[in-house]
């Protein structure tokens, strides 16, 4: 079967090329302890002048040494062996996505990991460090973290439908990053893998648990949700009866937290899939309601009331204004030529909806392929 082995990059691998017995590097591991959370830009030339020495030191010990000192020398690595018992030409079809922190020193240690599986044959390797991933602070480290859940969600599910078995290799990393791992795991990984403290360094692996979101609870509230995820801010009033795991706070306004988006992630197919949302700046004809009914393919009925969701959350932010429609450049509405004063914007890139402005709010007419039907027929 085929792999995505999703491992977290933590930096023993750079910081074990300390040679401490040599008085000039005794404190070496200070000033890498202490920068650990800067980026490049942020990092003293002194600090970068120690990360290359041991990221050369690193690529020259990999070279050289055979397979149980690469698995001393690296957990990253040694998780990955572990997976395929030694032989890693069983991984030459798999995907290696090695994800590290958004710092100097997470991102050289993720590509002194990304050359060596290069050069054992394992191409389909990249690594992912999102923006602002740290643990320089809270906020830092939530941010960083829910841009991982939004690609991890945009990553992940089309692999396991193209029958990938999704693997989570947590032996590397910080305890931070690892133990979020963990439980997005339970969500996204067939299985996690961890390895026993040893010489022979056998294989944990955890197999995906049986975790279901309880749907009927927070369907009350998927108006609400899909704003949310839209970007809206809600007052607390707005969002009361919505579990408090799943919101945040900012500047007063409630947002979904970073288990908000794990959770809505889990259950928004099937809540956007139902009936049309009936969002307050939308008002829907019965052509458009037959438009929406003729479609039956889930995924399409998500994309457009995750559509409707932004459209009304930016009407919401400009008070009905629809210039703001137009500078969004994923709507891109506009209006026709010569047809009157009917207007369209864009769901995907060959499906539009077509609509009317009046009094802060979009009459909804059609709803389809941008083709002959709905250019000619817009009403």
């Amino acid at each position: 079967m085929r792999r995505v082995i999703l491992s977290t990059i933590g930096t023993s691998l750079l910081t074990n090329q300390i040679n401490r017995a040599n008085p000039e590097e005794k404190d070496w591991y200070p000033q890498l302890r202490d920068t650990a959370n800067l980026n490049e830009q942020d990092t003293p030339e002194t600090v970068k002048n120690i990360i290359s020495t041991l990221e050369d030191r690193a690529n020259k010990q990999l070279d050289k040494v055979q397979i149980p000192q690469i698995r001393r020398a690296s957990a990253e690595l040694n998780g990955i062996y572990g997976v395929y018992q030694e032989d890693l030409t069983q991984g030459k079809e798999d995907y290696h996505f090695l994800i590290a922190t958004d710092t100097i020193q997470g991102k050289t240690t993720a590509e002194i990991v990304e050359n060596f599986l290069r050069k054992q044959g394992l191409t389909n390797t990249s690594i992912y460090a999102p923006s602002g991933l740290s643990t320089i602070s809270t906020e830092a480290f939530s941010v960083g973290i829910d841009e991982l859940i939004v690609w991890l969600q945009e990553t992940i599910p089309p692999l396991r439908e193209s029958k990938y078995k999704i693997c989570f290799n947590l032996v590397g990393s910080f305890k931070s990053l690892q133990g979020y791992l963990n439980t997005i795991g339970m969500f996204y990984a067939d299985e996690i893998i961890y390895i026993f403290e040893g010489q022979k360094s056998d294989l944990i692996t955890i197999p995906r648990l049986p975790i279901s979101v309880d749907i009927s609870s927070l369907k009350p509230y998927t108006m609400q949700l899909a704003l949310l995820n839209a970007g809206a801010g809600l007052s607390p009033q707005e969002t009361n009866g919505i579990p408090e795991t799943m919101l945040g706070e900012v500047d007063g306004k409630m947002t979904l937290s970073t288990w908000g988006y794990l959770v809505w992630n889990q259950c928004k197919d099937d809540l956007l899939s139902g009936d049309l949302i009936n969002f307050s700046r939308l008002e829907y004809q019965d052509s458009f309601r037959a438009d929406y009914n003729r479609v039956k393919e889930k995924h399409k009925r998500v994309k457009l009331q995750e559509t409707l969701a932004n459209v009304t959350r930016l009407l919401n932010e400009s008070n009905g204004d629809t210039a703001i429609l137009k500078q969004h450049g994923g709507i891109k509405y506009d209006k026709y030529t010569n047809k009157g004063n009917i207007d369209h914007f864009r769901v995907t890139q060959s499906v539009r909806v077509t609509c009317v402005s009046s009094q802060g709010k979009l009459n909804l007419y059609h709803y389809g392929e941008q083709h002959d039907d709905i250019n000619n027929n817009p009403y």
